[in-house]
């Protein structure tokens, strides 16, 4: 097997620089051999990583020299284990399971994204995985899980199913249901029905989905005509289905599905997250929280018409 080793001297005169290499060395996961030595399992993408490590250092007044070489694979796979980590942030996943009460629901969801965050970051440097990812990723599965169901105790399962596209000129001034007390899918997805679907749209809190009224075209459970489907949140749906995949509204989506259900944690999810959170706990009428919470989702759709970089 094939590994880059990166031989260095840090300046003595920019502590500066020692923070950076150091904090670039760990989060790479590179481990150390000895004394100004690092290694990582070869591959082109740890190469830059080590090449931009050795340049900052020789611009800073440090040395440092990035080479291939040929190695014993179980002696230094050895310097890779990661059980330490993965039992530490196992441990915080146990400890978080306290928060797994219906009036933490929220910060349940929310200490969940941030060891969510933690195991992505983990599982990146876990070059060789064994039990202990393994161990840490059910148990966040698990956890996750859990805190969604006291969120929303009816929570869609996906459907499978081919979405046709339809045309939102047969479905104006409609009765919209959905599940009471709304959290982000649902929001959004109210939200999206009236801006871009049905501007007259009313809308029904049902107290259990099998109180949808034949007429009202339900949306957000099981059996609803609009719900998860594969791998798409509701709102996600509502976009394919209706032909409103923009770039804005896409990403709109991407935050949409990362607070309903995980997945990859745009920059923006935290604080949204919050906000909402915040109002959910402090409007207790769905009408007005919908109000409220639909500026929210227009400031969003707003900045991201108005960011160059939209995927």
């Amino acid at each position: 097997m094939r590994w880059l080793l990166l031989v260095l001297s840090l300046p003595t005169e920019s502590s500066a620089a020692r923070m950076r290499v150091w904090r670039a060395l760990k989060a790479c996961g590179a481990a150390v051999l000895r004394d100004g030595v690092y290694l990582l399992p070869n591959s082109e993408d740890r190469g830059e990583v080590f090449e931009a490590v050795a340049s900052d250092l020789r611009q800073s007044g440090g040395t440092a020299h990035v080479l291939l070489t040929e190695g014993s694979g179980a002696e230094f796979e050895r310097l890779f284990v990661r059980t330490e980590e993965f039992g530490v942030l196992l441990k915080e996943i146990v400890d978080a399971r306290s928060l797994l009460t219906e009036d933490q629901a929220a910060e349940a969801m929310k200490q969940g994204r941030k060891l969510r965050k933690s195991l992505d970051q983990l599982i990146a440097i876990d070059f060789f995985p064994d039990e202990a990812q393994r161990q840490a990723r059910e148990a966040l599965d698990e956890y996750e899980r859990q805190a969604g169901q006291l969120l929303a105790p009816d929570e869609p399962h996906a459907a499978q199913q081919t979405l046709a596209l339809l045309d939102p000129a047969n479905y104006r001034g409609r009765l919209w249901a959905t599940r009471a007390r709304p959290w982000v899918d649902r929001m959004a997805s109210a939200w999206l029905i009236r801006r871009f679907i049905d501007p007259e749209a009313r809308f029904l809190w049902l107290k259990s989905p099998a109180d949808c009224p034949k007429k009202a075209l339900g949306f957000d459970f099981d059996g609803a005509t609009f719900t998860h489907v594969g791998a798409r949140v509701t709102f996600e749906t509502l976009l394919a289905c209706f032909g409103l995949e923009t770039s804005a509204l896409r990403r709109l989506g991407l935050l949409v599905h990362s607070l309903d259900v995980g997945g990859v944690q745009p920059p923006e999810a935290a604080g949204v997250e919050r906000v909402l959170a915040g109002m959910r706990d402090a409007i207790l009428d769905d009408d007005q929280l919908l109000q409220v919470s639909a500026g929210v989702f227009e400031g969003l759709h707003t900045a991201f018409q108005n960011t160059k970089d939209n995927p």
